[in-house]
């Protein structure tokens, strides 16, 4: 049986030390009392930060966490290891940063959602990377888009209804949607009006439901009763079905600028739908100060300024 209050000594004789990895998701899991919030924070399962748990108490030889039916609490051990391990943490992650600044070389961890970094960050990398050769940039784009800024990112770009709580947050631009359909279909969309719906397939992004439906209100017109409904989990894949013909979709402005100017997609109504989501980047108040996370912030607010901000 794991012991629950073995004194910190017993942990400095171990001639195998727990991996890092192990540590750092003990620190996330103990601060939120959470498995499945520190897994949402890690992207990883649930089970998988369970079972790195299970790896660390059995090398450390103590139970780390108390297991209740609604409830994860920590243990004398586990509370002993979370103030002493996590400053540590701390202080290794500064002290790599200073090592590759010493070298000339900074490394930037960003997260960004995905069709957010193919759309406009991606395409605009280069004068980011012409004025800062310094800065090499680790890019993280994961599905399903980001919520939260982990510990694994300097910075990340969040979809938010509002600005995140204790970080520090630059404000780069609402989000709108517009009707569009493809270059093929423009001429009969433009003939049938708001028939179309009749006639052809209502794309839905699996995370905006009802954006239909707050549309036709904006825009003046009963809820769409369509031909049938293609329901996607990517707005990507939104995009593409959009482009391809199969039918008529909601897609964001900002982002699809480049199909726009391409013809590739075509807008068949001028009213936009207004969203309560912006796009912020985001830092930890620590990290914001960082040389590479100061010229980040700086170019992103410069590319992104000429855009609407309501």
């Amino acid at each position: 049986m794991l012991d629950t209050g073995a004194s910190s000594s017993s942990i400095m004789r171990l001639s195998r030390p727990p991996p890092l990895r192990n540590l750092r998701a003990f620190c996330v899991a103990a601060r939120h009392r959470s498995f499945k919030f520190a897994a949402d924070e890690l992207f990883l399962t649930p089970s998988a930060v369970s079972h790195q748990m299970k790896e660390l108490e059995d090398s450390l030889g103590v139970r780390l966490f108390e297991r209740k039916t609604r409830a994860l609490e920590l243990t004398t051990a586990g509370h002993t290891l979370l103030d002493e391990v996590e400053p540590l943490l701390d202080a290794l992650d500064r002290s790599l940063a200073q090592v590759a600044r010493r070298n000339g070389r900074q490394t930037l961890r960003v997260l960004l959602p995905p069709f957010f970094a193919s759309e406009l960050f991606i395409p605009r990398l280069t004068s980011f990377c012409a004025a800062h050769p310094e800065i090499d940039m680790q890019i993280d784009t994961r599905d399903p888009r980001p919520s939260i800024h982990p510990p694994t990112a300097d910075v990340s770009i969040l979809l938010a209804d509002s600005e995140p709580q204790g970080l520090t947050s630059c404000r780069l631009f609402s989000l709108t949607l517009t009707a569009v359909c493809s270059r093929e279909h423009a001429a009969t969309v433009a003939r049938l009006g708001s028939e179309v719906f009749k006639q052809m397939a209502l794309i839905v992004h699996k995370a905006r439901p009802f954006a239909w439906t707050s549309w036709a209100d904006e825009v003046g017109l009963e809820t769409p009763e369509p031909k049938n409904v293609i329901e996607l989990d990517t707005m990507s894949a939104v995009v593409r079905a959009a482009e391809r013909g199969i039918g008529v979709a909601l897609v964001p402005s900002v982002l699809c600028e480049a199909w726009f100017r391409s013809g590739a997609l075509v807008r068949i109504f001028s009213v936009e739908l207004a969203t309560n989501d912006t796009y912020f980047l985001v830092s930890r108040p620590k990290d914001a100060e960082k040389p590479e996370v100061k010229a980040i912030t700086h170019w992103a607010r410069a590319q992104f300024r000429n855009h609407p901000q309501n």
